[in-house]
């Protein structure tokens, strides 16, 4: 999952982050790699807390469409990457069985993401899950 994040610096300020696609996640540094470790960090807590409310992932904006908003105009862009199947715990190995064709498929979405197998899998498992409650016959 690669995120959006921009940073800003004012002359007497560090380096501040903010996550346009979650609301209340900030960051700062006092050098631009700092502030991309930090902001990490803060991503990642972030995105467990929704996960331990029960609350989906959040969908990512387009750099291209969030660079356009007048709030962002001088900042920096950069993207943060974060393997939402490790936000959730300590990782388990499992053993599953599906078709090669449909695994095919899969490998070609993760990779499209810029995702692993592993990521994609539990990011597509958290958002159904998160969605409307479908009935079962």
């Amino acid at each position: 999952m690669l995120l959006p994040v921009v940073i800003h610096k004012d002359r007497s300020s560090s380096y501040g982050v903010t996550v346009p696609d979650l609301p209340g996640c900030f960051s700062a540094g006092e050098s631009i790699e700092d502030a991309l470790v930090n902001a990490r960090e803060a991503v990642e807590l972030h995105l467990e807390g929704l996960l331990e409310d029960g609350e989906p992932l959040p969908d990512v904006t387009p750099m291209e469409q969030l660079r356009k908003r007048r709030e962002y105009r001088d900042g920096l862009w950069f993207m943060v990457d974060l393997d939402p199947s490790k936000l959730t715990g300590p990782a388990a190995r499992v053993n599953i069985t599906l078709p090669e064709r449909l695994l095919a498929q899969i490998d070609r979405a993760a990779a499209a993401e810029n995702m692993t197998r592993s990521g994609f899998l539990a990011t597509a498992a958290l958002a159904r899950m998160a969605g409307p409650a479908r009935s079962r016959s």
